[in-house]
């Protein structure tokens, strides 16, 4: 029903998935402080599109191959742990080994694996979305892209802010923040 619950639900929605995406998008900031601004909307944007891509293809499993994804599931905390600690500890070497050139920069690649990996567990927000007819299945995918695309915007303005004065550990503190997340998802896949 479209009232303003589905709103509002929507848009929780997509603050609760957009977490990952925004610690990420802060640690993209601090290791690369000065982003451009088209850089930056194509960050937010293909997090906002991995966010919104994922609860559809969940919802596309709940109503053709459920079966298929439930094998799968138990998989998903162990994937976006490893896509995560592989990203942060390469970031947590860099800083750590002090190289006085400047660190590389989110290149598409690693763009490519970190919206992956921040957004693979929104594979099972599919199943919550179940009952929604195609329609408002994608306006609450769009919703949740529009919310996760400010996040991470915000959280890139942030970490380039605090990236600019602490650029020495900036790449540190950012490879920790991904380790972090990594270990999150995996403990919640675990226990959720």
């Amino acid at each position: 029903m479209w009232d303003l619950g589905f709103f509002i639900n929507s848009a929780l929605l997509g603050v609760g998935l957009a977490m990952d995406a925004f610690s990420v998008s802060l640690a993209n900031g601090l290791h690369e402080p000065k982003m451009k601004k088209g850089k930056l909307v194509g960050i937010a944007g293909t997090f906002a599109l991995f966010q919104a891509l994922m609860p559809l293809l969940g919802w596309v499993c709940v109503h053709t191959i459920v079966q298929y994804f439930q094998a799968f599931e138990k998989f998903v905390p162990w994937i976006a742990l490893a896509l995560l600690l592989f990203i942060g500890g390469k970031m947590l070497c860099e800083g750590l080994r002090g190289c006085e050139e400047a660190p590389p920069k989110v290149g598409f690649c690693g763009l490519i694996v970190q919206g992956v990996a921040t957004s693979i567990d929104a594979l099972s927000v599919g199943f919550t979305i179940a009952e929604y007819l195609l329609p408002m299945a994608l306006a609450c995918a769009g919703i949740i892209a529009v919310v996760t695309f400010a996040l991470c915007a915000a959280g890139i303005e942030i970490g380039k802010r605090f990236g600019t004065k602490f650029s020495e550990k900036a790449t540190v503190f950012g490879g920790v923040i991904l380790i972090v997340i990594g270990i999150e998802i995996f403990i919640t896949g675990l226990l959720g």
